[in-house]
């Protein structure tokens, strides 16, 4: 433990090393979209009657930037304003702070995310160690092939034919905002349950759409765990089945959770599709409406949140790891 302190500030700095690379990226490259409705919005001004000098104060003020300034000077501003946490004004939202839009969004992908990813680990890890251990049987092929064809299944997909099924066909579940427009938000019973049942079926698509995976790749480590030593050991001193399982289980779950962290940071940049399809006004939402309206402080707000996301679920995972593993530790 004694290194862990540097090794713990060296993994911090260069990830803040990592997401400004990434946000100059990003910067660069939303920059190169054709189109500008800030000069838009300036040409607005300017046709009603405004004069250039205070048309550029409303949209420097607006903005946060003006689109004739040089690349390299709006650059510097937009990485000035990161190091502030200040991620401009959004243009969709006319006067409304991103990192305010991005806080509110936040919640919604946080809950279905996390939600749909431990579902589908749990189940999955327990379909893994079935299929590994009964794998001479009819149970372990016709699970193999069902995970098989579920990890096959592109989400995008998955989500639409979720929400037509138990939409349309059979209007089970409700469509459209993550709650009942009636109810007002607080903790309540009915509001909660609102909440619940609206959630169903965005956290069914994750939880679905990653359970293929999480089973197939928890199969290959048990069986890469069953010709170790400690299992011929186990087997010589009469353990029984059930608890050999568990040793089993426990050793193969091991290199799992360094991919569950990290699949959780993954999947923010995953709810693009899930919250479309499903009208939840999440991170993948925002960025959609950020790419369709030409939102630049939205859209660099909206892939610097899911950057931060991957690069501390990454800090997290090496971590978790190192704790739950005592032969990385020595």
């Amino acid at each position: 433990m004694k290194g862990l302190l540097p090794r713990l500030i060296k993994r911090i700095l260069g990830g803040i090393v990592m997401i400004l690379v990434v946000a100059s990226f990003t910067f660069f490259l939303i920059h190169l979209i054709p189109g500008n409705p800030v000069e838009a919005k300036l040409m607005q001004l300017e046709t009603a009657g405004v004069t250039p000098l205070r048309a550029q104060i409303e949209v420097q003020a607006m903005y946060g930037f003006l689109p004739h300034q040089p690349l390299d000077i709006q650059y510097i501003h937009y990485i000035w304003q990161i190091l502030h946490l200040n991620l401009g004004q959004s243009i969709t939202y006319a006067g409304v702070s991103v990192t305010h839009l991005l806080l509110e969004a936040m919640p919604w992908t946080v809950i279905t995310v996390t939600s749909g990813i431990i579902v589908s680990f749990v189940v999955g890890i327990l379909t893994g160690v079935i299929i590994a251990v009964y794998r001479d049987r009819g149970i372990s092929n016709a699970l193999t092939l069902f995970s098989t064809f579920l990890h096959g299944i592109p989400q995008l997909i998955l989500a639409l034919l979720l929400a037509f099924l138990f939409t349309t066909i059979w209007p089970i579940f409700p469509f459209g905002s993550p709650y009942d427009a009636v109810l007002t938000p607080g903790f309540t019973l009915p509001f909660i349950g609102s909440l619940i049942w609206h959630a169903v079926l965005p956290v069914a698509a994750y939880a679905i759409s990653s359970y293929g995976g999480w089973a197939l790749t928890m199969k290959s480590s048990v069986i890469s765990v069953l010709g170790d030593d400690f299992i011929l050991a186990s087997e010589l001193r009469g353990l029984k089945p059930r608890i050999r399982i568990g040793y089993i289980a426990r050793n193969a779950i091991l290199p799992l959770f360094t991919t569950l962290t990290l699949s959780i940071g993954f999947m923010f940049g995953g709810s693009v599709f899930i919250e479309e399809i499903f009208d939840y006004r999440g991170l993948g939402y925002m960025l959609i409406t950020a790419v369709g309206n030409l939102d630049y402080p939205l859209m660099a707000g909206s892939f610097l949140i899911i950057t931060v996301a991957v690069i501390v679920a990454n800090i997290i995972a090496d971590f978790v790891y190192t704790a739950i593993d005592p032969r990385i530790r020595t």
